[in-house]
Parts: C-alpha cells; sequence; structure tokens
C-alpha cells in the first residue's frame, strides 16, 4: 500500500499550497502530491479564488526535491494535447523526473460555458481524448510525429527537450465510465484514478480486467488509486473516532488510510461512522494493490497522531511504521 496527498487549489493562498506541499515533501510516508485541473472552485463560493493547475504545478516542482508531482487530471478539452505535451515534457525536467502525468476527458460545464471552451458531447469527447492520448504519448516519445485523426492533425511535430523519465512520465487516466474510459486505462495509462464508493470501485475493476484481457494488456502494469476524503481539521476528530470504532477496529481496518482530515471535505464526509464504512471497504481496495490517495490539511499533527495510535495494530507495515517515526 502507498500513499499519496492531494490538495485542493481552491480557496486558498499560493503560499498555503506551496508551505503544504514542502511539509509532504519531507514525510517519506507520501509518495506523490496532486492537485487538480480547474478554473473555477468546485465547493463553496464558485465565484471564489483557485489557483491554475499546470502552473502551480510548475513551482512546486520546483519547490519540493523529492515528492512525485500531478494535477488530478489534465482536463483534454482544456489544452490541444500537442501543448499539453510540451508542458509535461518542462514539468518532468524541472521537477528531475517525478511528474504523473493525469489525464481525463472533462467535464466542467461552468467553466466551459463561462470560458466559451467547446464541451461536446460525451461520444465525440470520449473520441477526442482517446487521440489526444496517443498525440500525447506520441509526443512524449517519437523524435517526430505525425498524426491525422478526426481532431488532432500534427505534421512532422517535434516537442524538445523531452522529459527526463523513459519512454514517459507515467500517465494516469481518471475517470469511471465502464466503456470509454476503462477501456482507454487498459490501452495506455500506468495508474487509474476513481473517485468512488468501495462496491462500485469494485465493481469498475472488474469490468478494467475485461478490457485489458481483450486488449492483451497485464493489469499488473497498471496502479489502482483511489481518492479518500474525511472532514475535520483538529485532533478532536481522531479523539471522536478512536472513541466511535476503538483501537483494534481502527488497525484491523486500516484506517490508517484515511486518518487525514482535509479542511475543505466532501460535506457528505462528516462523521467517524461513514468513515467507518468506507474503511471497511478499504480493505478490499488494499487487496486489489489500491494506491490510497489522501487529501490532507497544512498540519500533519493529526494524521501523525492517529499513525502512531494505529500502527502498534498493523504489524504488516513496518514501512509505514518507519515513514512516522520520522515525521515531524
Amino acid at each position: 500500500m502507498r500513499f499519496g496527498v492531494k490538495t485542493r487549489p481552491e480557496h486558498v493562498s499560493w503560499e498555503w499550497m506551496r508551505d503544504t506541499w514542502i511539509a509532504a515533501d519531507g514525510i517519506p510516508l507520501f509518495e506523490s502530491a496532486w492537485h487538480w485541473d480547474h478554473f473555477y472552485p468546485l465547493t463553496g463560493d464558485l465565484d471564489g479564488p483557485n489557483l491554475e493547475g499546470w502552473t502551480t504545478l510548475a513551482a512546486l516542482a520546483q519547490a519540493t526535491t523529492r515528492i512525485r508531482v500531478g494535477c488530478q487530471v489534465t482536463g483534454m478539452i482544456y489544452r490541444h494535447p500537442a501543448v499539453l505535451a510540451n508542458m509535461a515534457s518542462a514539468v518532468d525536467v524541472i521537477s528531475a523526473g517525478r511528474l504523473e502525468l493525469g489525464v481525463g476527458a472533462g467535464w466542467n460545464e461552468h467553466e466551459t460555458t463561462a470560458y466559451g471552451i467547446a464541451l461536446p458531447p460525451l461520444r465525440q469527447r470520449f473520441d477526442q481524448f482517446h487521440e489526444g492520448v496517443q498525440v500525447l504519448i506520441a509526443l512524449l516519445t517519437q523524435e517526430r510525429t505525425t498524426f491525422h485523426g478526426e481532431y488532432f492533425r500534427l505534421t512532422d511535430a517535434r516537442n524538445e527537450p523531452k522529459g527526463v523519465q523513459r519512454p514517459h512520465p507515467p500517465i494516469t487516466i481518471g475517470g469511471k465510465g465502464p466503456k470509454r474510459t476503462l477501456l482507454a486505462v487498459a490501452k495506455w495509462a500506468q495508474q487509474w484514478n476513481a473517485i468512488e464508493g468501495p462496491q462500485q470501485w469494485s465493481e469498475l475493476k472488474a469490468v478494467l480486467l475485461e478490457h485489458c484481457a481483450a486488449v492483451g494488456r497485464d493489469p499488473a502494469e497498471i496502479d489502482c488509486s483511489v481518492n479518500v476524503m474525511v472532514r475535520g481539521t483538529d485532533e478532536s476528530w481522531v479523539r471522536h473516532m478512536w472513541a466511535d470504532v476503538g483501537p483494534a477496529t481502527v488497525g484491523a481496518l486500516g484506517l490508517v488510510a484515511v486518518a487525514v482530515p482535509v479542511s475543505l471535505g466532501l460535506s457528505a464526509v462528516g462523521t467517524p461512522t461513514i468513515v467507518h464504512l468506507v474503511a471497511v471497504g478499504l480493505v478490499g481496495l488494499a487487496a486489489y494493490g489500491a494506491t490510497l490517495r489522501v487529501a490532507f490539511p497544512a498540519t500533519f499533527a493529526t494524521l501523525v497522531t492517529l499513525l502512531k495510535r494505529v500502527l502498534p495494530s498493523v504489524p504488516r507495515l513496518p514501512r509505514l511504521r518507519r515513514a512516522v517515526e520520522v515525521s515531524p
């Protein structure tokens, strides 16, 4: 089991984002750090501030030294894939080979309407997305690319310098569409990310396995990740959860994966009881080798406090135990 963090660039300052990622960079527990690719907030005041994804990602890559960095996920409708390939290569160079390239078809009608960006019907959007991923991979790996598709046409196109990673930065495809999204994952992705409940996630994973078999892809080549969002901002949340489910249950259910409060979390995830139900399903996700990506606030005190209480009940996680022992 591996852990990452995700921050929302909405309603926060650049200094908060930067300091949070620098803090995550110093904690070996966290393998990767992510934010999103939106121009407007998704929660709270929708007219509020939201930092642009790839500009801040480049700056965050420069501000950190170890942790892998990514945008979860980049809407293909927002940028021509040739432009995105150049951006990705540059960030991979800036980060010294730490970029995770997250992509998706795009969906936000609010943003596209406001900015006059075309949001095609689903069938056309996913046709365009499939072409876009192929353009990305070609430009990230080939010296020259010629591609004549229905939506994108490149002629003897170059993208230099290439990124540091070979053959290209790992591609994460986000989404849960069983027909088109999961087929794209089976064909091209190194990671699949879905924001979904345990039962639904397991059903989607089964569909992904079918797509892998159909295209001849080894599913072991694809990391599967989920997002776990917990609401709360201080240690009182830890005490309430601890009293509610008890240390043995917390350890057995692997609640280490959800022990991070998020300042602007989903309102639906509001009590330890709901978190407990989510954690029950996470046992199954861990069995599938899922990567648990966790959202968190600027301070790690709550996380470290709960992890130190939980770890004695989780004897199979020595690497995680060592990571927490060296945390501040």
